[in-house]
């Protein structure tokens, strides 16, 4: 189960620095410094396996086949290990964000208590797919963690959709605006990406959805891209 595409970046979290003096290897260096910095190159990594699984570049009888699967396999337990804790921030930036109207709080309430589900279900289910933990309640667990999956994307597209209608009414096309409209687009598309994967983690392989693993896979990989190059910026 890989549903967590990704995750929308929270304004408070990933704000453009000024570009300084740094050249390559120092912007790398600070970048491989970021926890989430590590969980994109792996998701990335991951998608472009299940592409190349997908698109049957590869017949399935050769052993690189089979070598990719147990990479795919092995780069999503990886994940799951650096998400530990990580259910505290949608907490925190709940916490730390200032509200307009009582829609948008009770929104970024939603969001917030599913992203943290999510995340906190997402331990369990690393240490029961580790051997860990009793596999027994793994198919419930991951489940849940699909529903509130879904509920946060549904409520943070919700949230971002607000803000681009009201950029959208602002009559300032200041290169700023235009800016600002263009990642709030980039986000829903990022949050339609995950909203997708967890349909497809809570059909379990039942449904039109489910059949179309390329799709899944590609534009999972196109939302951690996105990612990327925000936390890259914000280095």
């Amino acid at each position: 189960m890989d549903s967590k595409a990704s995750t929308t970046l929270s304004p408070t979290q990933y704000q453009s620095k000024p570009k300084n003096n740094r050249d390559f290897l120092n912007h790398l260096e600070a970048y491989l410094a970021k926890r989430d910095g590590i969980d994109k190159l792996l998701q990335i990594s991951s998608y472009v396996t299940k592409i190349i699984q997908a698109s049957s570049v590869l017949p399935q009888t050769l052993p690189l086949t089979w070598r990719l699967k147990s990479f795919e396999s092995s780069v999503g337990m990886s994940r799951k290990a650096f998400k530990l804790g990580k259910f505290i921030q949608p907490i925190n930036d709940f916490r730390n964000s200032r509200f307009e109207s009582k829609q948008e709080f009770v929104l970024s309430a939603i969001a917030s208590v599913g992203d943290s589900l999510s995340l906190f279900l997402e331990q369990f289910i690393w240490l029961a797919k580790s051997g860990a933990m009793d596999d027994k309640h793994l198919h419930h667990l991951e489940k849940i963690s699909a529903w509130a999956d879904l509920i946060g994307y549904i409520s943070n597209i919700s949230l971002t959709l607000r803000e681009w209608i009201a950029i959208s009414k602002e009559l300032n096309e200041h290169r700023i605006m235009k800016k600002m409209k263009l990642m709030k687009k980039l986000s829903i598309f990022q949050d339609l990406s995950g909203l997708l994967m967890a349909l497809a983690d809570i059909l379990d392989g039942k449904g039109r959805l489910s059949a179309e693993p390329l799709l899944l896979a590609s534009t999972g990989l196109f939302s951690a891209l996105i990612t990327t190059h925000k936390i890259w910026t914000s280095c």
